[in-house]
């Protein structure tokens, strides 16, 4: 899906300013951002997940730097950092506990040498919950007053916007939407963190392929195996290409995906009453613009529909996102803000 990175100059942006960093396991998104959510200046940097996270923070903090430089600004017109970054976590504490592909990040406190480095305040963020600020303040959220972030991938990832406020919990583990139990039983399948029953361990990319492997060792026909044997490897993507090409097994794959994933959208509007529920994430089956994304959504909607209750079945929104990878620096940024102008309210 096609980001909404807008990039504007000095003269042109509207201040305050603000640096909204996404840190991933590969990749660390850095932006310029001004009061509008106008990108001033960007840059991508690998994040070396394997490396000394000390080392690596302090790299992330020159180009933080540098990237203030290139919006042609000093680094007292920034207001505040926002810093994402994938959980477990204590967001209090600034402390990162487990992140699942960053071993050598478990028990990290980030905020603090952070803030060391810039020489600037910093707002810490799940980075899911951030990609949900961004998609309300400036997304497809941006005229709601609240949503729910379904962020698709490896795993799932989710965030949960509510009156400008984003529910991390008590423990830091709110929003945690891939975590929703949707099978009891003793012999539901096991998700990535170890635990059965959970909506990531059927609608995620890792369990589309663990489900489609299950498909075709039952010797069931399809279009996948001449892929394969002509070195294709399984992926979400070659069975989102098989099931666009009209292979009936990708996509019974595809749409049951949908489905499980509705069970867990509905938990969620019944627990919480959005106005909205987003789908973001690199897994989105081509979004709006392919024929399979749109039959997969309107899948989702099919079985949401069925499943809740009349009202919320009925006014709840189900769309894709709209911000693509920008949505984490940018909600990054928009929670600096947010944190900014709360502390200036009497």
């Amino acid at each position: 899906m096609s980001t909404v990175r807008q990039s504007v100059t000095r003269s042109q942006a509207h201040p305050p300013f603000f640096v909204g960093v996404d840190l991933g396991a590969t990749n660390t998104k850095i932006g310029v951002v001004d009061d509008l959510g106008q990108t001033l200046s960007y840059r991508t940097i690998p994040t070396g997940a394997g490396d000394d996270p000390k080392v690596t923070v302090r790299q992330i903090a020159e180009e933080v730097l540098d990237t203030v430089h290139v919006a042609e600004l000093q680094s007292p017109e920034i207001a505040r950092i926002g810093l994402g970054a994938p959980g477990p976590m204590d967001i209090r504490q600034g402390l990162l506990i487990a992140p699942v592909n960053m071993p050598a990040w478990h028990n990290f406190s980030l905020r603090d040498p952070l803030i060391q480095h810039c020489g600037l305040p910093v707002t810490f963020a799940n980075d899911a919950a951030a990609a949900a600020f961004g998609e309300y303040w400036i997304g497809a959220g941006r005229n709601l007053h609240s949503l729910v972030l379904l962020t698709l991938g490896t795993g799932i990832g989710g965030g949960i916007i509510i009156e400008g406020k984003s529910i991390d919990g008590f423990h830091s583990h709110g929003a945690e939407c891939g975590h929703i139990v949707i099978d009891y039983h003793d012999d539901a399948r096991i998700c990535g963190c170890g635990r059965p029953g959970h909506l990531e361990a059927y609608a995620s990319g890792r369990a589309i392929v663990k489900r489609t492997i299950e498909a075709l060792d039952s010797g069931m026909k399809t279009s996948l195996n001449a892929r394969m044997e002509h070195g294709a490897q399984l992926t979400p993507k070659l069975v989102a290409d098989e099931a666009e090409a009209g292979d009936p097994l990708s996509l019974e794959i595809v749409l049951d995906t949908a489905r499980y994933l509705a069970v867990g959208i509905v938990s969620l509007m019944h627990t919480i009453d959005p106005d909205s529920v987003l789908l973001g994430g690199a897994m989105d089956f081509g979004g709006p613009n392919s024929p399979l994304g749109r039959r997969f959504l309107v899948t989702v909607r099919q079985e949401v529909r069925h499943r809740a209750f009349p009202i919320p079945a009925e006014q709840t929104t189900i769309e894709y996102a709209a911000l693509g990878s920008d949505a984490g620096y940018l909600g990054a940024a928009g929670l600096a803000r947010a944190e900014v102008y709360a502390s200036r309210q009497p």
